[in-house]
């Protein structure tokens, strides 16, 4: 049985339409950048985007994708056209059920021009058509959509959605998802949030997620191969979904070992930062040759490589954290990256401590102690690194040392009220470094300026840490068991070198 699907205010929007005056100087194109100034091109301006509905079509072989993107947006401005970022082939566009006109320009823009003006706040929904080989696109010399022996994966940072479907590419305009996905008989698609349904007809088998919490373009991920899919449910209620390409070979087992404790770690997380906030968990391991981990909402994406030196559950618990830092609350702007990697390194910091090998204050000091002034470490400030140094070790391990520096200056009952009520206070929204600082003042009733702007801020080491800083300096060779791991870590969520 077909069902008709009417926008909400699809026929406010064709009755605003109507009421547009004839001549429209009045109304400009939205920008065709969001206004981060680190990626000054990166989403849009003009409109705000509320759910993407992305049904596609996916031929490993060949590595053809062929979809068709809806989007429901509302306008904030008086708009003549709009952007999208993007770069498959668009056979056709329409906006409110009418053809627009569209054209490429830039690295990734779509522009589309409706066949009316639509005034600020009229309900949108926009179709665009298309199709394409994502794995032979390219922006700025690089690409986000990563092949595998039996399909393909995308999963990157900042950037990831361009290369399979059309969208507003910021955090800043996070929306809800159905991603419906058809893959050939015996092939898997996984994606966000939960699996709704499968159907299968004519050698194809359809997969139907969904994700009905606000979610970031870059943490969207699409993956198609043959897997291992594990389901499961933690002791706290969460329901897990993990996946493992069928070709892992040599590190199944380590991944295997680590992924599967996602439950457990869920749930300890959750004593730290509360509730889990979605409502599904879980990771996949597909068989890629990338070298990094990411906290793809929900469903983290994770490479085979990080587990070639055996199970690395502390790299779990970093991008399980993420799922409350940096994905519920999400940044304002790329600046604010500490945010996010600060506070998953900080978690996985914990974890040691859990685990008895080395506390937190430990492992400070002796971060601390590993980094002399001169040692360029210092130059690179985790509260805004700049686009060139954004996922440079510093802003995860100097970050976590601000965490420690939070924690020591308010006393722990302040701080973990602070760790917990965080994401409560800005559960599904976004979030800067200076509202952080609010909040940690206004919890803890302290001061923080000097604080921030000593750990986060100035390009030169600190001086002397704490107390325990001593004994540290004196044998850092005697550094805690658990180091040896997050060290080789500290490269978990890097991008491979790309020229930007």
């Amino acid at each position: 049985m077909h069902r008709r699907f009417i926008a909400p205010g699809a026929l406010a929007a064709a009755s605003l339409l109507l009421a547009v005056p004839a001549s429209a100087a009045s109304y400009s194109p939205g920008a065709p950048g969001i206004g981060d100034p680190y990626y000054p091109a990166y989403g849009n301006g003009g409109y705000d985007v509320s759910h993407y509905d992305l049904r596609l079509k996916y031929q490993p072989q060949t590595d053809e994708l062929a979809g068709t993107a809806t989007i429901l947006a509302r306008t904030t401005q008086d708009l003549s056209r709009f952007d999208l970022d993007f770069l498959l082939d668009v056979s056709e566009v329409r906006v409110n059920g009418a053809k627009a006109a569209f054209a490429t320009s830039g690295q990734h823009e779509l522009e589309i021009t409706p066949s009316a003006p639509l005034p600020k706040g009229t309900p949108i929904t926009v179709v665009v058509r298309y199709s394409g080989v994502p794995s032979t696109k390219s922006a700025y010399g690089f690409s986000t959509w990563h092949r595998t022996p039996d399909g393909a994966v995308a999963a990157d940072e900042p950037e990831a959605a361009w290369w399979w479907y059309p969208s507003n590419d910021h955090p800043l305009d996070k929306a809800t998802y159905d991603v419906s996905v058809a893959v050939p008989d015996g092939t898997q698609a996984i994606s966000n949030g939960t699996l709704q349904s499968t159907s299968s007809q004519l050698g194809w088998t359809r997969y139907n997620w969904r994700q009905e919490k606000p979610q970031a373009t870059y943490l969207t991920t699409l993956a198609v191969g043959r897997f291992d899919i594990t389901t499961s449910t933690s002791e706290g209620g969460v329901p897990v979904v993990n996946a493992y390409s069928k070709d892992l070979g040599d590190q199944d087992g380590a991944a295997r070992a680590s992924v599967e404790r996602t439950g457990e770690l869920v749930d300890w997380l959750s004593g730290y930062f509360g509730p889990y906030p979605f409502s599904s968990a879980g990771g996949y391991v597909p068989d890629t040759t990338t070298g990094y981990a990411l906290e793809t909402q929900t469903r983290v994406y994770y490479s085979p490589r990080q587990f070639a030196g055996g199970s690395n559950a502390s790299l779990v618990v970093h991008e399980l954290a993420h799922q409350w830092y940096g994905d519920s609350v999400s940044l304002k702007g790329w600046k604010d990256i500490w945010i996010n990697e600060g506070f998953a390194r900080y978690a996985q910091w914990l974890w040691s401590e859990h685990e008895g090998e080395g506390t937190t204050r430990e492992l400070a000091d002796y971060v601390y102690a590993s980094h002399p002034a001169d040692d360029p470490f210092w130059t690179v400030a985790p509260g805004d690194p700049g686009a060139d140094h954004q996922f440079d070790s510093a802003v995860y391990d100097r970050g976590a040392l601000a965490v420690q520096a939070v924690r020591e200056a308010v006393g722990d009952d302040a701080f973990f009220a602070i760790l917990k009520g965080w994401p409560r206070e800005h559960a599904y929204g976004n979030a800067s470094v200076a509202d952080f600082r609010a909040y940690a003042e206004r919890i803890s009733g302290k001061p923080l300026d000097t604080l921030f702007d000593t750990w986060l801020f100035q390009p030169q080491k600190p001086a002397a840490r704490g107390a325990s800083l001593a004994e540290a300096a004196a044998d850092p060779v005697a550094q805690p068991r658990s180091w040896r791991q997050i060290e080789a870590t500290n490269s978990a969520h890097e991008h491979e070198e790309r020229a930007k």
